[in-house]
């Protein structure tokens, strides 16, 4: 298997692949950071559940993905803003309010991952690592 310079890019277009093709689940190898970003999408509505399992040698990662009463994909866009060579950090004033508040943002803060809304309201800025809508 081939290493990923960026594994949280490689969340992303799973994702974004899996929702394409209408699959249940998402299978990844697991990390801290794929698990909170995860987290953080299940804990706003964005996919419906998400399990670690214990597969020797490593742990992976199950995203059950979520779509609406006619089939589409809750997800209609998740692109990575962040990354290993660019890095975007925002200030508090400066949280990215994504699709007019229909998305979100998700931003690495000195607290942990959290949505734009959850780091505005706690005035606190960091690493914007994705943006779904």
């Amino acid at each position: 298997m081939m290493t990923s310079t960026d594994p949280i890019a490689d969340l992303l277009s799973r994702i974004r692949n899996a929702s394409m093709t209408h699959a249940r689940e998402v299978v990844v190898p697991s990390s801290k950071a794929k698990c909170a970003l995860a987290k953080v999408l299940a804990e706003a509505g964005w996919i419906s559940d998400l399990e670690v399992r214990e597969t020797p040698p490593r742990q992976i990662l199950v995203i059950r993905l979520k779509y609406d009463a006619s089939g589409r994909s809750v997800i209609r866009s998740i692109k990575r803003v962040s990354s290993p060579g660019r890095k975007v950090y925002v200030g508090r004033q400066e949280v990215p309010i994504v699709a007019n508040n229909f998305g979100m943002a998700v931003i690495s803060t000195s607290r942990g991952m959290m949505t734009n809304r959850e780091a505005r309201k706690r005035g606190i800025g960091g690493e914007v690592i994705c943006e779904v809508f």
